[in-house]
């Protein structure tokens, strides 16, 4: 008895109740990017999983545009408990980009999970530098003439560039294109000097010799390019992982957020379908709940507006 009891004390209890409630009508996911994009396998895959767990639909929307602020406003200020929003690391960056954002990430996204996490990959042509340490000192050498592409002003391959080159201590020379496939074709071209992207993208072009990967961005190698170091063996404190997360609209209740991590975590369970085309693509599945995801933003935040700050970039 004292057992039932105290089950029945628990759910009693208001935040449960609202959580046991919810959700009362269809629950959407944003991405604040254009379809096709690698937010999209995780967040269909979730809605998938959470429709029938939840008893309502589960709808998965693209609101695209100012590198994903469009979105991430339309989220912030939804004002309800069934609007989402799958994000990449562009939330840690836009606050050194603009202050017009209409939001604040701290405080008006609340933070359910980080999503996955992968490496990018410092490439370049197959008769390029023979390795990091190579490419390093010949950048010392030609001082603002070795280029690296990025996916345009401000993205995130951008400002692991500009952070890349302010740790090692070169000046480079950034150019701007509009999609990682456009600075993959401009490395082939010998347009540029350096591909910095996804590493899906470029292990093709690995495997076929026409590329040479000398770095991944992440603090340790990537499980599908074990031979190329990490950035960081050879320019130290340097760590930029590319991760997605997922966030709450303003005002939902913490009781909701946990709700979503319980519904979501049979995902993260080693062998799923899920897990298994993340590894696929060099993603790692994390899927850890709101801490983490607090932290991460509270330590780039203050990093990007330092590399903006030093860099002196602006968006265009």
């Amino acid at each position: 008895m004292t057992t039932r009891r105290a089950t029945f004390a628990l759910l009693a209890t208001p935040a449960l109740a609202r959580a046991q409630a919810w959700p009362t009508r269809p629950v959407r996911i944003i991405s604040p990017f254009a379809p096709g994009g690698p937010q999209d396998v995780p967040a269909r895959f979730f809605v998938d999983h959470l429709t029938p767990r939840l008893g309502q639909p589960v709808l998965y929307d693209s609101r695209a545009g100012a590198g994903g602020a469009v979105g991430m406003q339309h989220v912030a200020q939804a004002g309800d408990a069934h609007t989402f929003l799958i994000t990449s690391n562009s939330i840690a960056t836009l606050p050194a980009l603009r202050r017009d954002l209409g939001f604040d990430p701290f405080t008006d996204l609340p933070p359910v999970s980080l999503v996955m996490e992968s490496p990018l990959v410092l490439a370049v042509r197959a008769q390029g530098a023979a390795s990091l340490p190579a490419f390093v000192a010949r950048a010392r050498e030609a001082s603002g003439r070795v280029s690296f592409g990025s996916s345009g002003v401000g993205s995130a391959t951008h400002l692991a560039g500009a952070l890349f080159g302010q740790r090692a201590g070169v000046e480079l020379l950034h150019v701007p294109y509009r999609g990682a496939g456009l600075v993959m074709t401009a490395l082939l071209a010998g347009e540029i000097d350096c591909f910095i992207g996804d590493i899906a993208l470029a292990l093709e072009h690995v495997r076929a010799g026409t590329v040479r990967a000398i770095g991944v961005t992440t603090a340790a190698r990537a499980a599908l390019l074990p031979d190329v170091p990490a950035v960081g063996e050879v320019v130290a404190g340097y760590a930029v992982p590319f991760w997605f997360g997922l966030f709450a609209a303003r005002g939902t209740p913490d009781a909701v957020i946990a709700r979503m991590n319980a519904e979501l975590a049979p995902l993260a369970v080693p062998g799923t379908e899920l897990h298994r085309r993340m590894a696929d693509r060099g993603s790692a599945l994390l899927l850890t709940g709101p801490a983490p995801l607090a932290e991460r933003l509270r330590a780039e935040v203050p990093q990007w507006r330092d590399v903006v700050a030093t860099g002196r970039i602006t968006p265009e």
